[in-house]
């Protein structure tokens, strides 16, 4: 058995590790975890850039990694403390944009200003409990390569992004849009894709 399963196996263990790693009703880690126990487990690329500003509540028990010459910019939030958060390289998170894993982003994509990228839902079934005393539940958002996102955007869990493809400001993307494609509005929907016979982008 692993270090890390002898821990969840064992209730007081595991309660007195999630002390330690996380002030009791928050979801932000401990200074310590952010400042030192942090880079043990985490990746960061080479020249990637976390601008002093930006918030980052990275958890060891999960896996964070930024790919070389990525940049999270201002303001921004990054969650892994429910799944993995995967960011490729030359990849761009802009001013206040807030992803909560699972999520993955491939490389050379980027999101605009004030977008939302959650692969995180809290619970709402059972009416004698506050859905934040709830369960959450999780679903893997994948974000393929060279896509952009425009500003004032969420994606919800769940979601596969094609490559290429962007997605018009303010738009609330539900469900998966197909590679080469621009999609548009609440619930996102496809207005365009790229037709590689005529080499031009089609109204679909």
């Amino acid at each position: 058995m692993s270090f890390v399963s002898s821990i969840k196996s064992n209730p007081k263990l595991k309660k007195l590790v999630h002390w330690m790693l996380i002030p009791p009703g928050q979801s932000r880690p401990r200074l310590w975890v952010r400042l030192i126990l942090n880079r043990f487990f985490h990746e960061r690329g080479k020249g990637s850039v976390v601008r002093r500003n930006a918030r980052m509540d990275l958890f060891p028990f999960n896996k964070f990694a930024l790919g070389a010459k990525s940049i999270v910019e201002d303001f921004a939030v990054i969650n892994n403390g429910v799944g993995d958060v995967f960011i490729g390289e030359g990849s761009g998170v802009g001013i206040s944009t807030v992803i909560i894993g699972p999520v993955k982003i491939g490389n050379f994509s980027m999101t605009a200003q004030h977008v939302v990228i959650s692969g995180l839902n809290h619970g709402y079934q059972d009416v004698s409990i506050p859905p934040r005393h709830q369960k959450v539940t999780t679903k893997q958002i994948t974000i393929d390569d060279n896509v952009w996102i425009g500003a004032n955007c969420v994606v919800t869990a769940g979601v596969t992004i094609g490559k290429h493809s962007v997605i018009g400001a303010g738009s609330v993307v539900t469900r998966d849009i197909p590679p080469y494609s621009v999609a548009v509005g609440n619930p996102a929907k496809v207005i365009k894709q790229y037709n590689f016979t005529t080499q031009t982008w089609e109204k679909a």
